[in-house]
């Protein structure tokens, strides 16, 4: 059962218009504090933004995105979460959506924080979010570090392929690809209506796996061949050696969504990531309880990793 305080966290809401006639809200947390961090001689302007990257058909009211806002307001840091598009609420424009691998959107909304605020930038990715995040970290290499001053990545799926089969299969097929499909064919359909002949609307109504709504929506939405070249050109995994950012991954070795035997391994890694992979956990299942037994665990964890590079440290009461 989710901590009472988590329904406390509000939000003002920024819509950001697109270099491509869209736009993108960002939640920002409201009615912060800024005076409770640890930093001698500290200014507002050193005050780090926490920026969260959601999941899959996520948005800022996620459990998971709630318990870091939690956290944040806490420590008196920023805290951001911008909407993949067509997650906010509200259909976006464009005749596209969002998709793992969308590093371009993760480096659009990231330089323009960084063009408002001399803050340090935190990042925080969960599962569909933090491949982005982490395909983001690859592709700008050094240059990372003048963005953000760290990276974690959550649940991430760095191999899709073994992810979307997995969820192809079983139990995650009858519960959670359904539950999945349940909002995003609807979401699909409005797109459709928006733009006649976008797509097959027969086939994407027949999809009944992940790899079957991908090869008729979001791949080809985002230029992508199909399903499978999707799959092999957004995942994170192949190219985790390039990042050159403060880097955590965490993912638990009993994921549902990811096989552990898909998970990366220290020696494809960089002196800059950082792995941990835990037992238990599931999938973001880390900030829910009774796990390790209060709400806020993960983020107290990711925060205490992230806040020495933004040159803090992690206030040590703010349990919930």
């Amino acid at each position: 059962m989710a901590s009472p305080a988590l329904h406390q966290v509000a939000y003002r809401r920024e819509r950001w218009p697109t270099p491509d006639g869209d736009f993108m809200d960002v939640d920002f947390l409201a009615n912060q504090q800024t005076n409770r961090y640890t930093a001698a001689g500290a200014t507002r302007s050193h005050v780090p933004l926490l920026v969260l990257f959601h999941g899959l058909e996520g948005s800022s009211r996620s459990h998971y995105a709630l318990a870091f806002a939690q956290m944040a307001r806490q420590q008196g840091w920023a805290f951001a979460v911008p909407h993949f598009r067509g997650c906010s609420g509200t259909l976006n424009l464009a005749p596209r959506a969002y998709h793992s691998g969308d590093f371009e959107e993760v480096d659009w909304v990231l330089q323009h924080l960084r063009q408002r605020s001399t803050q340090p930038l935190l990042v925080v990715g969960v599962s569909l979010g933090g491949n982005a995040v982490l395909r983001w970290a690859e592709e700008m290499g050094t240059q990372a570090r003048q963005v953000a001053r760290a990276v974690a990545s959550i649940s991430a799926p760095v191999d899709l392929a073994a992810s979307g089969q997995a969820m192809g299969q079983g139990f995650n097929r009858w519960v959670y690809t359904r539950m999945f499909l349940r909002t995003m064919k609807p979401k699909a359909m409005l797109k459709l209506a928006q733009y006649p002949g976008l797509f097959d609307a027969h086939k994407l109504q027949a999809a009944r796996t992940l790899y079957d709504f991908d090869n008729v929506f979001t791949a080809p939405l985002h230029g992508f061949k199909d399903t499978a070249d999707y799959w092999q050109r957004a995942s994170a995994k192949p190219h985790l050696a390039r990042i050159e950012v403060p880097t955590l991954l965490v993912n638990a070795q009993n994921d549902p969504f990811v096989p552990a035997a898909s998970l990366p391994r220290v020696q494809e890694m960089t002196r800059h990531v950082t792995l941990w992979q835990p037992r238990h956990g599931g999938h973001v299942g880390f900030v829910q309880e009774p796990w390790p037994g209060q709400i806020n665990a993960l983020p107290q964890v990711v925060g205490a990793w992230a806040a020495p590079h933004a040159g803090l440290m992690l206030k040590e009461d703010s349990g919930g």
